[in-house]
């Protein structure tokens, strides 16, 4: 474990933002629309549903079961456990208060909050004592409960050698935590359902035959167990739980079940607000390539005063970005270098390192590995999408640092 931190560690440190933003979106899931995030906006151009705490999704829930006998009988024998639900939201709710009061105070820093912790500072960040103490407090509170049912390959497994490798890492750090994971279901803020679309794909899905029904049941079936051995699913609806997915199918899984598409909070690849990401209660991360399953290799760059070409870029041509950009580029300037193959000789890395901007287009979806190497090899990115959701918006100003 501590070899591999030590070879992983940018990978780590965006394994653990992601999972300070899932964290982050529970705790504004309590303030009944205002967010913490000075920057967010408490209206919403999405029509589905939302549920900003466990109450909301209780009183939701006695409203889809009003004139149902037996489920108000069932209401009522499950009334005491609603002090655990009390509990949790308290304690929730005395975190927004010091997250909010840091967004407030911009000047200061709490010392009760932990002077031992590093404190972030720069113009990338758009409010750091916010994401400071948002940060602290996951890290001295947050718990989360991972469903044990289901085996492998689908469930608790993912890749970690492929495009997908945030994924499985993320997996792989879940299942062996003992800070954040918590046993005892009661004690859990949020709640994680180990399933894998990757896995999922690639040994159910047929890519002649096509039917994407294996994957409907795959996830429906799994939600119908937990719902049923557990009360967790049931009182909320599913909008204290999360799922994390870097194929690009990962929204289309969740559409399979409207409680899944709706009220859980998806951390996603795909982030894309036109196929219904919703920044309100989804989480984006970022795409990482590791091609060996290590960064070994792939951080650092060359400095400024060294760096000869002015942008690369070299990818297959998916979507209109790409051919847009080959187009205009491919052979036209010395300093910009474009290519659909790169030729033999040539190193992806080391054009990236020598390079000052990394030009970043879409494909076929959304999210591109780019982003992140181009981070890597300390080369500012250059975005070309639309209707995508950057890793960590909420916390990063991506255009301090990138194009």
């Amino acid at each position: 474990m501590r070899q591999f931190h030590a070879r992983n560690l940018y990978v780590l440190l965006f394994v653990g933002a992601s999972l300070a933003l899932v964290s982050a979106l529970v705790l504004t899931k309590g303030l009944m629309g205002s967010s913490p995030w000075p920057w967010t906006t408490s209206s919403s151009t999405f029509s589905s549903p939302r549920f900003f705490n466990h109450r909301d999704a209780i009183r939701r829930k006695e409203f889809m079961d009003a004139g149902n006998v037996s489920n108000n009988k069932k209401s009522v024998r499950e009334r005491p456990r609603d002090a655990e639900l009390e509990r949790v939201e308290a304690a929730l709710a005395r975190a927004r208060a010091m997250i909010k009061a840091g967004t407030i105070n911009r000047s200061s820093i709490s010392a009760p909050l932990g002077e031992e912790y590093y404190v972030p500072q720069g113009d990338i960040y758009r409010n750091a004592i916010t994401f400071h103490r948002s940060y602290v407090m996951m890290e001295k509170l947050f718990k989360i409960f991972i469903y044990k049912e289901g085996e492998a390959p689908l469930f608790h497994n993912g890749p970690c050698k492929s495009i997908y490798s945030i994924e499985g890492v993320f997996f792989s750090l879940m299942e062996r935590d003992t800070h954040f994971r918590i046993l005892d279901p009661d004690q859990a803020h949020i709640y994680f359902l180990p399933f894998s679309v990757v896995m999922i794909i690639h040994h159910l899905f047929d890519p002649i035959v096509r039917d994407k029904d294996v994957m409907k049941h795959v996830v429906a079936d799994y939600v119908k167990v937990i719902s049923q051995k557990y009360q967790y699913w049931n009182r909320s609806l599913g909008a204290d739980h999360f799922m994390l997915s870097c194929h690009d199918w990962g929204p289309r899984e969740t559409q399979y079940v409207p409680q899944l598409y709706y009220n859980l909070i998806r951390a996603l690849c795909n982030a894309n607000t036109s196929e219904h990401f919703n920044p309100r209660k989804d989480a984006s991360i970022p795409e990482i390539n590791l091609i060996t399953g290590e960064t070994i290799g792939l951080t650092g760059g060359l400095p400024l005063s060294k760096r000869t070409l002015l942008a690369f870029f070299a990818g297959r041509l998916h979507g209109r970005f790409r051919l847009a950009l080959l187009h205009h580029w491919k052979e036209k300037d010395e300093l910009v270098q474009v290519y659909e193959t790169l030729p033999e000789g040539l190193s992806y890395p080391d054009l990236m390192k020598k390079s000052e901007y990394c030009i970043c287009p879409s494909g076929h979806e959304v999210a591109s590995p780019r982003i992140v190497e181009a981070i890597y090899a300390e080369c500012v990115p250059v975005l070309i999408s639309q209707h995508y959701v950057l890793p960590f918006s909420d916390v990063l100003d991506w255009g301090s640092f990138s194009v």
